[in-house]
């Protein structure tokens, strides 16, 4: 606690404010600085899991008044906080593991203290995103990214949009538990030989990142018994980029302005198919004229 006091005591920490502070996903040696100096000046730690919460205080030496706030309660249980905050009190809100409000309870709570016109202060820190991306590297993509978080639960509700992801030109980042990964994986395999980064465990002594193949990540997991535990976050990559035809078109564009010729003019498909897919027009008319001619 020196070090934190040291390291982060200077800085103003006001009264009245909720702070949402990020805790490890793991190695309790992750902690911040800032987090435990802010742990250790709250009034109140609101949390996940009182029991959790209160064994990842004792770790580092703290002790502190603790309130549920998860999420079947967490509406309500805002409203206690706000009471809280309106005292004066800083309030700390700390979720199981990473930074409360993404993909895990504190949004609704971060809602209420908002509309209560009251301060809310990031304490930001460990996270299973950014660590599985620091160890992807750029390979076959141009480091964007979409973040989806849990799938849905329901088969045919996480199929649909597993098949967005085969239609997206982006990379795609999710997180599931492991009582659903073998289901995810099996839907994953739709995708074929897509890249898959998948970090198991991450910051824990069991720790594996690997890249495999949509169509091989089920048998993955089946080739050591211990690799259905754990937390999961996989980043599926983007498809590999089309090769573009003589005039530079990919197939995607192609299948686009075939289908618009099919209903349109050449001039009308040409202007549409360039508003779509952002290609040259010359390039287009080229193109659509060429294959006007073989019909």
């Amino acid at each position: 606690m020196t070090a934190a006091q040291d390291a982060a005591g200077q800085q103003h920490y006001p009264q009245g404010a909720l702070y949402l502070v990020a805790t490890p996903i793991g190695n309790l040696a992750d902690i911040g600085l800032r987090a435990l100096q802010v742990l250790g000046l709250a009034d109140t730690v609101a949390c996940e899991d009182t029991r959790h919460t209160a064994s990842l205080l004792k770790a580092y030496g703290l002790h502190k008044p603790l309130l549920a706030v998860h999420q079947h309660n967490e509406a309500e249980a805002a409203q206690a906080v706000i009471a809280r905050l309106r005292e004066g009190q800083r309030v700390a809100y700390v979720s199981d593991a990473g930074t409360p409000g993404v993909s895990d309870p504190g949004a609704r709570l971060v809602d209420a203290a908002v509309a209560a016109g009251l301060r809310c202060v990031p304490i930001p820190g460990p996270s299973s995103l950014t660590s599985l991306l620091s160890v992807t590297g750029h390979a076959g993509w141009d480091g964007r990214f979409v973040f989806l978080g849990f799938l849905s639960a329901r088969a045919t509700e996480r199929q649909r949009e597993i098949g967005a992801m085969a239609t997206s030109s982006m990379a795609t980042l999710i997180l599931e538990a492991p009582h659903r990964i073998e289901a995810l994986a099996r839907d994953l395999a739709v995708l074929g030989e897509r890249p898959v980064t998948v970090g198991r465990e991450l910051t824990k002594q069991f720790e594996e990142v690997a890249r495999v193949s949509a169509a091989g990540l089920a048998s993955w997991l089946g080739q050591e018994p211990h690799r259905t535990r754990g937390e999961f976050v996989l980043l599926v990559h983007p498809p590999a980029a089309a090769a573009p035809d003589e005039e530079g078109l990919d197939a995607a564009t192609l299948r686009t302005l075939d289908l618009l010729l099919a209903e349109l003019p050449v001039k009308a498909a040409v202007k549409l198919c360039a508003e779509i897919t952002g290609a040259a027009r010359n390039a287009l008319y080229a193109c659509a004229l060429e294959r006007r001619q073989k019909d």
